[in-house]
């Protein structure tokens, strides 16, 4: 067990292992889920908000990487209700990773004790209490943390304050993924997916997370790291960042070095490894536009370039939800949000013959990730240039995880 810690291609290996244990596809994302979760035993935790159309997978997702986890660690709730959060014993959170299966069920006070939890590490309320002689007297109620949580929503906004504080992950909806996963169902009905294979490789994930031990870390590129400035919430976006970076030098605590006061220090491999995984949630910090949403966009605007004077081309609801396969409501939300930010714009309706769409903002994310892509890496590049590396003195990019 500890041998595996201890080599070099761990991430890669636990990447491996994810799939091995029945998550198809959704590459970094498992990963970056299963890296947030294992932060659950440490003194600074990390959160995530999956978010996803209705049907995607997010919940599926969630659960399964929630098995990964030493199960007397794992709390998961399907509902809560407002005051639950704060009537529970005072060190019931602690060490634990939660669970909540739809976040946007959560009524205002339970989400803003679910955010206190995260950004303070404690909940404090004033409650009623008798005394030994049956007297009612004022008392404090205290509820500790720290805790990690990953949650999952159907809609990209909730609330600006709890954004911030979270990893966004979008779910792959590409027509790609849902190929793979009814190839994973359909070989799963046949008998062809060893069960217990599956159930292996998830014991094998949770004893390796159960080895890993809270470390404190130093990070001496620190000073150097720089988010792209155009990021929102670019201050809170840098706490994340550097988190991030920590809990994969958690991770390969068995292999790095430590200083004389016994803290890990972060090699430049954590800080590649890092952005590989993290890319995705800073560039959604950067793109207006929600995952799902944006997934949307790409997808129609690559249906109408397929069109005679595509820049001028008019469709209406019928052609795209037929086009792209999606629900009536799912594309009237998406309509109505791209509308409202001004990338498209609705014409017609007169005479009862409906509404008409054209996409009036046709942006290039491609350039802008390719140019946030260069950013990141180019830092690291630079860290890298006098003492590791390849013969010339840069480091090599690496592929997705």
């Amino acid at each position: 067990m500890q041998s595996l810690l201890q080599q070099p291609d761990l991430i890669q290996k636990l990447n491996q292992l994810i799939g091995q244990s029945g998550i198809t596809g959704e590459d970094n994302n498992r990963l970056f889920l299963f890296v947030i979760a294992t932060s659950h035993k440490m003194p600074d935790t990390l959160h995530a908000l999956i978010q996803g159309s209705s049907g995607s997978g997010k919940t599926h997702l969630l659960s399964k990487i929630a098995e990964l986890m030493p199960g007397e660690r794992v709390v998961k709730f399907t509902r809560v209700t407002e005051n639950s959060f704060y009537n529970y014993d005072e060190y019931f959170f602690k060490g634990k990773l939660i669970c909540l299966e739809d976040i946007d069920g959560l009524k205002e006070e339970a989400l803003f004790a679910w955010r206190e939890l995260i950004s303070n590490n404690q909940l404090s309320s004033s409650t009623s209490q008798k005394d030994e002689n049956g007297n009612i007297r004022s008392a404090q109620r205290i509820v500790r943390g720290p805790m990690a949580s990953i949650c999952a929503t159907t809609h990209g906004q909730i609330y600006e304050d709890n954004m911030s504080r979270l990893f966004i992950i979008a779910v792959d909806e590409s027509q790609e993924q849902t190929a793979r996963i009814m190839n994973y169902q359909k070989q799963k009905a046949a008998g062809l997916i060893d069960a217990e294979k599956e159930r292996e490789a998830s014991a094998l994930l949770q004893n390796l997370v159960r080895m890993l031990k809270p470390c404190k870390v130093i990070n001496p590129f620190a000073n150097q790291l720089h988010l792209p400035p155009q990021a929102h919430k670019i201050r809170r976006l840098n706490e994340l960042y550097l988190a991030f970076v920590k809990q994969i030098t958690i991770i390969n605590q068995y292999q790095r070095k430590r200083d004389q006061q016994g803290r890990l220090i972060t090699q430049k491999e954590d800080l590649k490894t890092a952005v590989t995984i993290m890319f995705e949630s800073i560039f959604l910090k950067v793109d207006e536009l929600d995952g799902s949403l944006r997934q949307f966009f790409e997808a129609l605007k690559t249906y109408l370039e397929e069109k005679p004077n595509a820049q001028q081309y008019e469709f209406t609801q019928r052609e795209v939800r037929q086009a792209l396969h999606i629900s009536k409501t799912q594309l009237h939300r998406y309509l109505y949000e791209l509308i409202s930010l001004e990338y498209l714009q609705q014409t017609g309706g007169y005479a009862n013959k409906g509404f008409k769409y054209r996409v009036s903002y046709w942006d290039n994310i491609q350039k802008l990730r390719n140019e946030i892509q260069d950013y990141l890496y180019n830092q690291i590049d630079n860290l890298a240039f006098q003492s590791f590396g390849t013969p010339d003195g840069t480091l090599q990019r690496p592929s997705v995880l």
